[in-house]
């Protein structure tokens, strides 16, 4: 399961989910096409729950199989 927290690396340093990797939102939605693949699932998740809601929204429109990660 890849999971990524969108949040700032500051958040990430101080509290994350094992196994997560940290691509924070603004650079995750300006370079997608670098972190991401449309063959895969990928579940995003950040502190307050509303960059990775964000995150899914845009990258789902543009076809990627992206979920909200909710068990943190």
């Amino acid at each position: 399961m890849k999971i990524i927290d969108v949040g700032s690396p500051n958040l990430y340093k101080n509290n994350h989910i094992n196994g997560s990797i940290n691509i924070p939102y603004e650079i995750l939605i300006n370079n997608y096409r670098k972190y991401l693949n449309k063959q895969d699932t990928y579940y995003l998740y950040c502190q307050s729950g509303k960059l990775s809601k964000r995150a899914v929204i845009i990258l789902s429109a543009i076809g990627y199989n992206v979920k909200l990660y909710m068990n943190k």
